[in-house]
């Protein structure tokens, strides 16, 4: 049977139940008061810290869930999954709990901090195996296991255990809550927790509306519900990599579609604005995909002046390595970081002549490379420059362009940006 034509929906005993089952091992994390966002907004904002999970993210729920479910000739057997991240902590954890043989595979290339934190989490309970390039090759050789051993894959998002593991979250939503929800804001990847979560407010909450928030590089569940059927990617930007999934659950995709308020895309520029006003401000620590639910608030500022508002912080697995990319792709986003193509005159004193008398007081040259010609009249450089405000671009384009050293723009210019920078 195709599952595409199976709907399913997760039930309240169901979810009541997994939140028995794993009550020993997943912290009831705080519902806390952001008095910062809250005054930004002129709203009650709230934030779900599944950050504080012992594995440092809510996929313990889903996947201690699943394994507890096993048989006794499936746990003998053992469990195999596919995850570079948070899964497979999760997966890793459970396994060592519950005293089950588990296989983790994930691609070559992972860093090796997330490699030792599930060997930590699994103990001598796990085998890891770093296999491929990517993900798909890393999946595609776990499923092969399973198959040749008869062994149980532990799906990231497209179970039904694994979905009312992570629906639990809702329930202490709405235990901890004193005051009725009017939105809850919360990220999606393959759509298991969407899927769990919308569910337990559909049928108790039926007033709050469920945001799903996806990556504009990775609108897998938007675009599926677009067009009325799950549809798989071609390319994604994998940058927000708790979230960014070709394709959504046959499972989870129906009931998202069902329960949704509303699918929105958040680009990756203003999540990592978030992550960095998070650490700077509140002493937050999350990855890209736990900064989603926050990002979206700009975009729904208007609807929720004045409204009980629930953010859902996923997770705080963010790889330190990652830093320097995270202040570029804010600064990007937020105009204050410019590359361009600059003509210089080969003679000396040029660049003298451009610090003075073209960049402003406060504009700061952050990248430099340059390339000397055999033309005595130019030679051109790939110059980055951070600027305090927005608004001074347009009059540093008019100088460099009166002062013949403009060349090219190149945040327009993906391609080039991309080959040049």
């Amino acid at each position: 049977m195709n599952k595409e034509n199976v709907t399913y929906f997760p039930s309240i005993d169901n979810i009541k139940v997994a939140a028995d089952t794993i009550k020993k091992v997943s912290a009831v994390t705080p519902l806390s008061p952001s008095l910062r966002y809250s005054k930004y907004y002129d709203a009650n904002i709230l934030l779900k810290r599944e950050d504080l999970q012992q594995v440092r993210s809510y996929k313990i729920r889903g996947a201690y869930n699943k394994i507890s479910s096993l048989t006794s000739e499936e746990s003998k057997k053992g469990v195999v999954c596919a995850s570079a991240g948070n899964h497979a902590q999760g997966v890793a954890l459970s396994c060592k709990l519950l005293e089950i043989e588990g296989t983790i595979y994930m691609p070559a290339p992972t860093p090796n901090q997330k490699v030792e934190q599930v060997k930590m989490f699994g103990g001598d309970f796990i085998d890891i195996k770093l296999i491929g390039d990517t993900f798909d090759d890393a999946y595609h050789a776990a499923m092969l296991e399973c198959e040749q051993l008869h062994k149980t894959f532990i799906h990231p998002f497209n179970d039904e255990k694994v979905i009312e593991g992570q629906a639990t979250i809702g329930l202490e939503i709405l235990e901890q809550s004193k005051t009725p929800i009017d939105y809850v804001f919360i990220a999606v990847g393959g759509g298991g927790l969407a899927a769990g979560l919308s569910t337990v407010f559909k049928q108790i909450s039926p007033n709050t509306k469920i945001i799903g928030v996806e990556p504009e590089g990775a609108p897998s569940m938007s675009m599926s519900i677009k067009n009325n059927k799950n549809t798989e990617l071609e390319h994604i930007e994998k940058f927000i990599d708790g979230a960014a999934v070709k394709r959504v659950g046959d499972l989870t995709f129906p009931i998202c579609k069902e329960n949704l308020h509303d699918m929105i895309t958040v680009p990756e520029g203003k999540v990592c604005e978030t992550i960095l006003e998070l650490y700077n401000r509140d002493a937050i620590v999350v990855e890209p995909a736990g900064a989603l639910s926050i990002s979206a608030l700009d975009f729904y500022a208007e609807d929720i002046k004045g409204k009980n508002v629930v953010c859902v912080v996923s997770g705080s697995n963010n790889d330190i390595t990652r830093t320097s990319e995270i202040k570029e792709r804010a600064l990007l986003y937020a105009n204050l970081k410019h590359y361009f193509i600059v003509k210089f005159p080969q003679r000396a004193g040029a660049l003298k002549e451009f610090v003075v008398d073209i960049l402003g007081e406060n504009d700061d040259i952050t990248y430099f490379q340059y390339a000397k010609k055999t033309n005595r009249e130019n030679g051109s450089a790939v110059v980055g420059i951070q600027l305090k405000s927005a608004t001074d671009l347009e009059p540093l384009i008019i100088k460099m362009k009166r002062h013949n050293f403009y060349g090219d723009y190149l945040n327009d210019k993906p391609d080039l940006f991309q080959f040049l920078v």
